[in-house]
């Protein structure tokens, strides 16, 4: 048998958060603390997940999920959809300085009027991180069991539906 290679993905928005990731993946991958230069994090309008795009003074502070496999990937690929696109780029690792090779999503339209501001991690745990658990659960259900439930299924708990002050 022989085996994949394995996937190394740069996360900075609701996937540094274990319970979601644990979810998605169904596993607990190693992670470690990188910081990515060249790309601004953004908050996006009626949305509850954050979005990338090159930026050049950005600095973001994420994850790296180590030792994906070739099915986890695709796990990532079709919850962040057609509006992110997988690139590679290169993060620093926090602990070590040392420069890895990483795939990761940027935001596909780089000129979308919807993004703005900066996203808050800590704001999104306190806020929505119990929503998006749910969103994942529903989003694992459905792949194992498409039929009848479309992908706007899930897509529809990952939208924001406060009101917007």
């Amino acid at each position: 048998m022989t085996t994949s290679p394995s996937h190394n993905v740069f996360v900075y928005g609701s996937f540094q958060e274990p319970a979601v990731v644990n979810l998605i993946l169904e596993c607990s991958p190693i992670t470690v603390s990188a910081q990515l230069h060249g790309f601004h994090r953004y908050r996006l309008k009626g949305r509850l997940h954050p979005c990338i795009s090159p930026s050049h003074t950005g600095v973001i502070n994420g994850k790296v999920l180590t030792g994906l496999t070739d099915g986890q990937l695709e796990n990532l690929d079709m919850i962040e959809g057609t509006e992110y696109e997988r690139k590679t780029v290169e993060v620093v690792l926090t602990d070590t300085s040392e420069k890895m090779q990483v795939e990761t999503y940027v935001w596909a339209n780089k000129d979308d009027p919807n993004m703005y501001g900066e996203w808050d991690f800590e704001e999104w745990k306190r806020l929505h991180m119990d929503k998006f658990i749910e969103a994942s659960k529903k989003f694992i259900e459905w792949k194992k069991n498409p039929d009848g439930r479309s992908r706007e299924e899930f897509m529809k708990f990952v939208l924001d539906d406060t009101p917007s002050a």
